[in-house]
């Protein structure tokens, strides 16, 4: 059951029958510091990668079998059969090679593709922890060997088979496996009974079972195909059917296969013709090809009615050439390198994208929906303040680094009330305003105002003794204590590089409450190690009820105490005791109302505050007791509040702010207070500093609750001004219900998570993004797209990168069409140009044609898909996802620029063959050269050169559908920008060249111009097609100069830009994103020293102060 080449996974027993002694001495690893590099090397070569066979792979043939079944192939070998037909080998064999070339081409390219998507997609898999060289790291799945130590935990997948030494409350969902329908517990015992089935060997965590509750570490037994599941791997990879393809009449009734042969019969077609399978955009652009092709038939029928439907060799290759001037044969190939280099772009900006569906989907995207923490902040916590009832405040004070329980200080200070704080709060505010009114300038002021300044400069008499390292407290311990064992986190002091450094482990939250802990020495490490404190049950946290509870054994008590930690709100209602020993008070209204001003006190200062809390109970509470959490969780006594800190990223504001520019508001769903969330939604811009200059029922709705949003009915919902701006106290539900709100105001959301019981949002959204560091699998498994680094500014670059991808598509269909439509119009025409034998003269012939749209057109149409994101693709709103591509621009633009082509080139045709010198079409000149055919043949070598010249420059217009090829930048001041502007892209800029200069070959090589492209050498032919190449080019800048002077198909400034226009023009502003100037917390004084300075420097007398740096507008 190993892997191929590798060595088989054989222990003495079964693991399940073994201790993890005997393992861990036969994988040669350690619990503590698992594996080393070396091992791991060696095992990877010794039994594989940990990964199914067949998993995963790119099926080649199935690729092969679509290059050659697309549309513009049929054409082609509808083609090729009528050039065989009419005994035409030549162009037959040319076209054949065609055919060959094109699929060759094509499935490489798509293989390529495929298999880089592959690997892209498995940057998002799912990933373990493992403990190796004693560091705790996150790999992917399929790099686990024998022998890690790996962590899993609710929402996790297993990534192989575990033999567990160490749970807490572990439960694991197994159907997959075992089709139990209930999640298993799993206990580290050693089973005596040789004969027990998978489902009853309780110590072993099975691979791609997924952790439904609690959580464990284990060593990896088996990997690959030695796991259970890979027993069952040919099963697992079979696809299942859509429901009603049945063929069973005897289930579903006497009609049931006919039914089920009809329906799987349309899947297969639909799927062999790419109509039913693949992304929105690649089946539209299929249904294209199969109209495109429609349109070749009708035009071919066209051919044959003009000629009375006597369908002569000549009629027939007339029709070919018609039929293949509207296919773009590269289309489909051009759309699948362009989705792969921008996978590949997203990739280099921190996003994964798994749905091939959410490139296209990100450039429409008009809402964010973001969690705060790790997201919008930097995920960082940081434990500032902690309030301790009848006590005090504990403050930390000048610690920069979040795992270091050894910097800062702490000091001790009495808690103050609401009304303290404000006289405090407008106590500082007047003598920053005295401080800032006498920075060098005299003003004339009035007495009594004189009087009030030397007020606040004489000296205020101390309210609050503040103490330095304050010593062990009852309450205090009893605090600590509760914060260091209701959690998960590690702290540890490890020797790196012969220097001692702290490094840290679990939850941002929970290692800030158990660094605060070791600040006083009773870390959770120390508490059970040394001082005898025992675990016996775990209840973890939960979304829904935001709290987590343990129960310990104390080593001094005969009772259970149960510890809690959550949000205030939720624990604070269980409580009936506030404090301790001396101290402790019954929660009374009154105490209550107390408790929650200093909750508010904190959350206002951007504090993430926690309520800590205790009990003891007589009740026998064990592993995987039957005990309701309800029971626990009761009558509990507040020991106190631990207020969070967690800086904002220094990206987000910007990132806000490029949001609002590009006509993308940003929500913020938080599980945090209110007043803590709108604290940091007003530090980055998302909601504004000053909310009494709103109208009242805007503000009334900007920041809600998640308990008052979800008691609302969608009526109520729909009702309000503008759908919140901020929820906190956020459920996994609430988030179902804001992506409902905001398609039912038909717009098209984004939303994050990283939970397991966020899928269900992340499903419903149209594009759900996942967190690659801090995400559950289940998440990520729900997900279109994963940030590899949590950080909302890479949602801001995915949404940037996918507006350049979908402008480049429109660039390049835009691009290809117009050939189409060009050529479609000369030949149409032509059809009036008959010989001395009635049989229409091509103006171009069928190879020409091919020659044209292969490789002239190929490869340009490569270029606009690399193309780089335009200056102002950010400060545009979002494209509609309901229209697509096919704009009402575009469509036009298509149609304006091919009618321009065409008539260009049918007037050259017409010019050579009855201008200047002896007219005629001469006799059979659509077969081969004769002495009468001369003209046309010029006439066709002019048209050749000039439809390929204006075909390759129109690739360089196309690389803005509105602005001036000679002002692509209009910001731009350099004196040969132009140049500048076509050598950027330089896959592109060669294209070009390199195909104006293939004309040259193919029309002067002799037997090639004659022989294979129906045309000869020319002279003062090339005057007529240079004045119309100048024409085109003309032309284009002349419609493009239309749509910007009248303003059709202009998009809506979005309300940000507007913003942005009137701030750099000091105008003022209200736009989200654009709410505060000011530097975030996460700016170091030193950055705020030289500002300032840049800024005295400049200007002599400072402005008036405004509030957040912006005035606002009122």
């Amino acid at each position: 059951m190993g892997n191929k080449g590798k060595e088989e996974q054989n222990y003495a027993r079964q693991p399940f029958l073994l201790g993890v002694d005997a393992i861990t001495q036969h994988l040669q690893t350690n619990l503590d510091t698992g594996l080393t590099s070396a091992q791991v090397q060696e095992y990877i070569q010794k039994y594989g990668e940990n990964k199914l066979e067949g998993d995963g792979g790119v099926a080649w043939y199935k690729i092969l079998t679509k290059q050659a079944t697309n549309a513009m192939i049929l054409v082609l070998v509808l083609a090729m059969a009528l050039s065989y037909g009419v005994e035409d080998f030549i162009e037959g064999g040319v076209i054949t090679a065609v055919i060959v070339l094109n699929i060759s081409i094509g499935f490489y390219q798509e293989f390529q593709a495929e298999k880089k998507m592959d690997a892209l997609r498995s940057l998002s898999a799912p990933s373990a922890d493992v403990v190796r060289d004693g560091n705790q790291t996150t790999i992917p799945s399929r790099e686990v060997v024998p022998g890690d130590i790996v962590s899993i935990k609710t929402g996790d997948t297993v990534p192989a088979d575990l033999r567990l030494f160490d749970v807490m409350n572990l439960e694991c969902d197994e159907a997959i496996l075992t089709g139990e329908a209930l999640p298993v517990a799993k206990e580290v015992q050693s089973a005596e009974r040789e004969d027990l089935g998978l489902g009853d060997r309780l110590n072993i965590a099975y691979s791609s079972s997924t952790v439904t509750k609690g959580r464990g570490r284990g060593v990896v037994v088996y990997t690959g195909m030695s796991t259970a599941m890979g027993g069952i791997a040919e099963s697992m990879q079979r696809k299942r059917r859509k429901p009603g393809r049945s063929m069973s009449a005897k289930k579903y009734g006497p009609m049931q296969p006919v039914k089920g042969g009809a329906l799987r019969t349309f899947d297969s077609v639909g799927k062999f013709l790419g109509l039913t399978e693949g992304t929105p955009l690649q089946i539209k652009l299929s249904k294209l090809a199969y109209t495109l092709f429609g349109c070749a038939l009708l035009l071919a029928i066209i051919v044959f009615g003009v000629n009375r439907f006597n369908v002569t060799n000549e009629v027939a290759i007339y029709a070919i050439s018609t039929g293949i001037a509207i296919i773009p044969e590269s289309l489909i190939a051009v759309l699948t390198i362009t989705m792969v280099v921008g996978m590949t772009q997203m990739r280099k900006r921190k996003v994964v994208v798994r749905q091939l569906s959410a490139l296209e989907a990100l450039g429409g995207v008009t809402n964010i929906c973001s969690d705060k923490t790790g997201t919008l902040t930097q995920g960082k916590m940081v434990a500032r303040k902690v309030w301790i009832p009848g006590a005090g405040i504990y403050s930390i004070e000048n610690s920069n680094n979040a795992s270091d329980p050894t910097e800062g200080t702490v000091t001790f200070g009495e808690s103050k009330s609401r009304k303290e704080v404000e006289a405090e709060k407008l106590r500082r505010q007047e003598e920053l305003d005295a401080k800032r009114s006498t920075a060098g300038i005299q003003f004339d002021v009035p007495q009594e105002k004189m009087n009030k300044d030397r007020k606040a400069e004489q000296p205020v008499p101390e309210q609050n003794i503040v103490i330095d390292n304050p010593e062990m407290t009852p309450e205090l311990q009893a605090f600590l204590e509760s914060a260091a064992l209701c959690n998960l986190a590690t702290v540890r002091k490890v020797q790196e590089d012969g220097t001692s450094r702290w490094k840290t482990t679990g939850d941002p939250t929970e290692i800030a409450l158990q660094i605060f802990a070791h600040r006083f020495q009773h870390g959770k490490d120390t508490l059970e190690k040394e001082l005898g404190w025992k675990q016996s049950m775990e209840y973890p946290f939960d979304s829904s009820i935001k709290r987590m509870s343990v129960v310990y054994k104390s080593p001094n008590r005969d009772d259970n105490i149960v510890f809690t930690k959550g949000a205030v709100e939720r624990v604070i209602d269980l409580c009936t005791m506030v404090g301790t020993g001396e101290k402790e008070v019954e929660m009374t209204p009154e105490t209550k109302e107390g408790v929650l001003e200093q909750m508010n006190i904190l959350a206002e200062q951007g504090l993430r505050v926690l309520a800590i809390a205790r009990r003891f109970t007589t009740l026998e509470i064990a592993e995987h007791s039957t005990v309701e959490r309800t029971e626990v969780e009761e009558d509990l006594c507040l020991l106190g509040l631990a207020g969070l800190y967690d800086p904002p990223r220094l990206e987000t504001k910007g990132a806000v702010q490029a949001c609002a520019t590009a006509g993308i508001q940003v929500s913020m769903l938080t599980g945090d207070h209110p007043s803590t969330a709108a604290a940091i939604a007003r530090e980055v811009g998302i909601i504004p500093q000053n909310m009494k200059s709103l109208p009242a029922d805007v503000a009334a709705a900007i920041v809600k609750p998640a308990t008052e949003f979800d008691r609302m009915t969608d009526a109520e919902i729909d009702a309000l001004p503008t759908l919140p701006l901020v929820v906190a106290r956020c459920a996994p539900e609430t988030k179902v219900r804001m992506i409902e709100a905001l398609h039912r105001r038909r717009k098209y959301a984004a939303m994050t998570g990283d939970g397991v019981n966020d899928s269900p949002s992340l499903k419903l959204a149209d594009v759900g993004i996942a967190m690659g560091l801090n995400g559950s699998d289940v998440a990520k498994s729900a997900s279109d797209i994963v940030l590899t680094d949590d950080n909302f500014a890479s949602i801001v670059n995915a949404v940037e990168e996918g507006r350049r991808m979908f402008d480049n598509i429109q660039k390049f269909v835009l691009h290809l069409l117009t050939s189409n439509v060009g050529e479609v119009i000369l030949l149409i025409c032509g059809l009036g140009f008959q010989d001395e034998s009635a049989f229409s003269v091509f103006p171009l012939s069928p190879l020409q044609i091919l020659w044209i749209n292969m490789l002239t057109s190929s490869f340009p149409a490569f270029g606009l898909g690399k193309e780089k994101a335009a200056k102002d693709i950010m400060e545009r709103p979002p494209h509609d996802n309901k229209k697509g591509i096919f704009t009402w621009e575009l469509i036009t633009d298509m149609l304006v620029y091919g009618t321009i082509m065409g008539v260009c080139c049918l007037s050259t045709f017409v010019f050579i063959v009855y201008g200047p010198g002896p007219d005629g079409l001469g006799l059979d000149c659509n077969k081969s050269y004769g002495a009468s055919c001369n003209i046309v043949f010029r006439a066709r070598a002019a048209v050749f050169a000039e439809l390929t010249w204006m075909i390759l420059l129109s690739a360089w217009e196309f690389k803005s559908m509105r602005r001036s090829l000679f002002k692509l930048d209009p910001n731009s001041t350099k004196p040969l920008q132009f140049i500048h502007d076509i050598w950027e892209n330089q896959f592109l800029f060669w294209s070009v060249v390199i195909g104006g200069l293939s004309v040259f070959p193919a029309v002067y090589i002799p037997g090639l111009n004659s022989s294979v492209f129906k045309h000869t050498a020319i002279t003062w032919e090339w005057v007529p097609a240079i004045i119309c190449v100048f024409i085109f080019i003309t032309g284009m800048e002349l419609w493009k100069l239309v749509k910007r002077t009248t303003g059709w198909f202009k998009e809506e400034e979005t309300e940000g830009m507007k913003a942005k226009r009137r701030i750099l023009g000091h105008g003022l502003s209200l736009r989200q994103g654009f709410f505060t100037l000011a530097r975030t917390f996460t700016k170091s004084r030193s950055e705020a020293k030289s500002e300032m300075s840049e800024k005295n420097a400049k200007v002599r007398v400072p402005p008036p102060a405004v509030q957040g740096g912006v005035k606002e507008e009122v």
